[in-house]
């Protein structure tokens, strides 16, 4: 049943949000100089080994690693899920795949609901203005998801992530309608979406220069696309500059172009901050939202993606879900500083609500990286988990404890434990030779999700079976 997002506010007054609700009864939340203006950019199937400060050597990234070396590096970090649209549904609610609602790319239809509470929504009630930009895989046309339904002012980009594959779209959507694009109609190369979308980001940050802001910014580069139809899936670009004389498949040069684009606009928004003189106010994140893919023409190997790593987007392995993330904010990050602080997107929102100075959630699985950002002790998980595959031929889950991290690959597979201090690489499976630690982590696998009817384990014949709790 398509519901009507008009109804929404009249909801969210009477339903949603029990937490915040208590919060803005008690007190009166205003907006203060110091809040910070927070930044988050989040890129398409970026590799761990795709920067040059996590040591690519061929695609030039100049902006990200200056980033790099006026703030912070994490080593450890970690997306929410191995794929998009869960693994940014962990970014925006604050919930690891075990509780989240959105835990796999199908079947459409699973959304953000009223009861989903967003790290826009608690920004709001700081009075944070709040866009977003891009991809946003999270809600479609007549449905809860939609971003201005889930505490954005401002959205425009791809709702759904299938139509994110096109690079030259008929449409776009901007709030809660389509913006036509004439230039591209009947498979027309018009304008260019990632060029459309960085040109809203900028106006967003200009027109609230003025007062605290989130900014979302989500380009679906460096992901590939399968638009028009006729065509295999492959990078699309305008322009294989400046990899146009290298040496390498066509395919190739297009994806090292992608990503220094990517890089060439994390820069425009970076330079804007400074002419802006809100650079000091303002927090910088930049991440992805899994591991590189291995769907395309393009080949994750050729530029040595994953890094050192082992896995790409689809596996548990790190190389599927470690994934870079870079901290700026100038007098307060200390600057080149490198953080090995074991950190995961769910991490995102209570950050976010400390440094609009609000507490975080009870119900959030994240620990605000404040201190690791600021150069101190911070409390660390317990452990993190990972899962995929709900509707697929087999269910994955992941665990990492402290230097420990068990992997199994299906439902009724033995579990694998790796020694993560030892052999980063995911090489050598120790499960055997630590018989009572595998079974401690499967018992954390097991523990952390919480079944959902909207995506029962089913087996290779499709029928469902039990959950493996």
């Amino acid at each position: 049943m398509r519901r009507n997002p008009e109804l929404k506010s009249s909801v969210m007054d009477l339903t949603r949000r029990t937490f915040l609700g208590m919060m803005a009864a008690s007190q009166m939340v205003r907006a203060q100089p110091s809040k910070p203006n927070i930044v988050l950019m989040l890129a398409d199937d970026l590799g761990y080994g795709d920067l040059g400060c996590y040591g690519q050597r061929r695609i030039r990234t100049p902006n990200l690693d200056g980033m790099a070396a006026r703030g912070m590096r994490f080593t450890q970090a970690y997306s929410g899920s191995t794929v998009c649209a869960p693994s940014r549904c962990c970014l925006m609610t604050g919930l690891h795949n075990g509780h989240g609602r959105v835990r796999d790319n199908i079947p459409h239809g699973i959304f953000l609901q009223p009861d989903d509470l967003t790290v826009a929504e608690v920004l709001k009630q700081a009075g944070y203005r709040t866009g977003a930009f891009g991809k946003w895989s999270l809600g479609n046309p007549g449905s809860w998801g939609l971003p201005n339904l889930q505490g954005f002012d401002e959205f425009f980009g791809y709702l759904d992530q299938d139509h994110a594959h096109n690079y030259y779209p008929e449409f776009l959507w901007e709030n809660d309608h389509e913006v036509l694009q004439q230039g591209n109609r009947a498979n027309a190369r018009g304008r260019y979406s990632p060029d459309l979308i960085i040109e809203r980001v900028t106006a967003f940050i200009e027109s609230n220069r003025s007062r605290p802001f989130f900014a979302y910014w989500t380009p679906t580069l460096p992901h590939w696309s399968d638009y028009p139809k006729t065509t295999p899936r492959s990078q699309d670009i305008p322009s294989d500059a400046p990899y146009t004389s290298a040496s390498w498949p066509q395919v190739e040069k297009n994806y090292a172009a992608m990503v220094t684009l990517l890089d060439r606009q994390a820069g425009t928004i970076l330079d804007l901050l400074r002419k802006l003189s809100i650079e000091r106010q303002t927090l910088v994140l930049f991440t992805g939202d899994n591991g590189p893919s291995a769907e395309s023409l393009h080949k994750p190997s050729f530029f040595e993606s994953a890094g050192p790593l082992r896995g790409v987007k689809r596996d548990l392995y790190e190389g599927g879900i470690r994934v870079p993330l870079l901290a700026q904010w100038p007098g307060s990050i200390a600057e080149g500083s490198v953080s090995d602080s074991v950190c995961a997107f769910w991490d995102f929102l209570p950050t976010a609500a400390e440094l609009a100075g609000l507490p975080a959630p009870k119900t959030t699985d994240g620990i605000s990286l404040v201190p690791a950002l600021l150069g101190q002790a911070r409390r660390e998980h317990e452990y993190l988990y990972w899962d995929y595959g709900h509707v697929r031929e087999r269910f994955l889950q992941a665990v990492r404890r402290g230097q420990w991290k068990a992997v199994r690959n299906g439902s009724q597979a033995p579990v694998e434990l790796y020694d993560l201090a030892a052999d980063p690489r995911e090489s050598r499976d120790v499960a055997a030779a630590q018989p009572k630690l595998a079974a401690e982590l499967q018992g954390l696998m097991e523990a952390a999700m919480t079944p959902s009817p909207d995506y029962p384990i089913r087996d290779r014949a499709g029928r469902e079976k039990e959950t493996p709790l």
